[in-house]
């Protein structure tokens, strides 16, 4: 069974699930962080939607790129939640399950491709009192933990 964080599910609500991936990229103390301007703000560990035929680790490499314009080494997955959201760009109601990753940040190629969102290096103390979910905070915490 995975972990559900956030919102109890509304009885007689159909949600979608999207299986997505998202990266813990450490270095140093700090952690690469997205933060989704519109219909934001919210703070939030980059990943995404793995498309239809995707491998989870391509996925984690093309999200972790749109939203940071960052390259990746070494992708390890060190855990799972599931959170039950409205996701107003979708217009939907979904059942999020996240995987999580751990990866090296090696490069910046650029600003990040997806419209709206910005990347930034935070202290990871920060990042576990200002991601968005708590999901995000919580494997931030562990990460913070193991330092």
């Amino acid at each position: 069974m995975i972990r559900r964080f956030g919102e109890t599910p509304e009885t007689g609500r159909k949600y979608t699930r999207r299986v997505g991936v998202y990266a813990l990229l450490p270095r140093g103390g700090q952690l690469l962080l997205t933060c989704q301007t519109e219909p934001g703000p919210d703070l939030q560990l980059p990943g995404g939607g793995i498309d239809p035929g995707e491998s989870p680790i391509s996925a984690l490499h093309r999200e972790v790129y749109e939203e940071t314009g960052w390259h990746v080494a070494n992708p390890r997955r060190v855990g799972a939640f599931r959170r039950f959201t409205y996701m107003p760009e979708y217009d939907l109601w979904a059942e999020k399950v996240c995987l999580i990753y751990r990866a090296r940040p090696v490069r910046r190629k650029g600003p990040p491709t997806e419209a709206f969102h910005e990347a930034l290096w935070m202290e990871a103390a920060d990042a576990v009192e200002l991601l968005g979910n708590d999901g995000d905070r919580h494997f931030a915490e562990l990460h913070l933990s193991s330092l």
